[in-house]
């Protein structure tokens, strides 16, 4: 994906550089940055910014000279990182060490997105923002790596915003599978011994421009819906926003799917340092998908 400049009305958030622009929330960022007011927002998916090629990193932001870097970038093949930690490292840690070395470099502020699966999923109420991390997997490890480093080296202007159960128009998705299989299957199984924050991109991606544009104190947020559900609750809401029967969704355990790397059973993120930003907590789950639902529809061909 080349580097694009739409270039809007100058505004608070002045030079804007995403990585991992084409994936699923990379696109919803660029879309909600180019209808704002940053003055210029660059667009650098994988096949012009890879995290993996330092060098190539530290040239681009020194090149480009953004006042924020939102990154968006990551290693997501969570099974595949048990066997391949290194590479996933390489992302998920190196690279994004040297984003932030470069962005202190420049004087940019760093937005890096991070994950739920920082925590063990042991808890039975929801993670603050300072609870202690203890990941369980790879994949875990290696975003927690770079959460570090950006806390590390750009103790006032980084922003660690952990996310969690994504979907989006813009890729291949928990919703966007459940709308597929109402159609061609009578009777799905969803996984209901498993609790977090089904989250929209298009909200997450809003709330990550806010950032790239406020004056926030840095540190770490939690950018969820709000609410909590299972799997087998989003299913069944699926259900019911497509007019099928929800009773069509069948309860089952994490069993029933194994997996190469282990995922917390419970991974329900707080959301208080909002208001120390002065915002809100990113909406209700329900809420966001019934927003969502248009787009959801409309990139999975239309209602059958």
């Amino acid at each position: 994906m080349s580097p694009i400049s739409p270039g809007g009305r100058a505004g608070e958030g002045g030079r804007v550089l995403v990585t991992g622009a084409a994936g699923m929330l990379g696109t919803a960022v660029v879309a909600g940055l180019a209808g704002g007011a940053a003055s210029d927002v660059l667009a650098f998916g994988r096949d012009r910014l890879d995290l993996r090629y330092l060098d190539g990193v530290r040239d681009t932001v020194r090149r480009e000279k953004p006042d924020t870097v939102i990154n968006c970038a990551a290693w997501t093949a969570v099974d595949d990182a048990e066997t391949r930690e290194i590479d996933a490292l390489a992302v998920n840690g190196s690279g994004v060490l040297a984003l932030a070395e470069v962005c202190a470099e420049v004087g940019a502020r760093l937005v890096h997105v991070s994950t739920d699966y920082v925590f063990d999923g042991r808890a039975e109420t929801p993670y603050d923002e300072d609870a202690p991390t203890a990941p369980i997997s790879a994949y875990g490890r290696t975003k927690l790596a770079g959460e570090r480093a950006v806390l590390e080296v750009l103790p006032e202007t980084g922003y660690v915003v952990r996310t969690a159960w994504l979907y989006g128009a813009g890729g291949r998705n928990f919703v966007h599978t459940m709308i597929g299989l109402e159609r061609s299957h009578d009777t799905v199984k969803a996984v209901d011994d498993q609790i977090g924050q089904p989250t929209w991109t298009g909200d997450l991606a809003a709330r990550l421009v806010e950032l790239a544009r406020a004056d926030a104190p840095p540190g770490v947020y939690h950018g969820t819906a709000s609410g909590e559900a299972t799997w087998y609750d989003l299913a069944r809401e699926v259900f019911t926003l497509l007019g099928a029967d929800p009773g069509r969704v069948l309860p089952t355990g994490r069993a029933t799917f194994a997996r190469p790397a282990a995922r917390p059973a419970y991974s329900v993120l707080g959301h208080g340092r909002w208001a120390e930003a002065g915002m809100p907590p990113l909406r209700h789950w329900r809420d966001a998908l019934r927003a969502a639902w248009p787009s959801m529809i409309a990139a999975a061909g239309g209602r059958a």
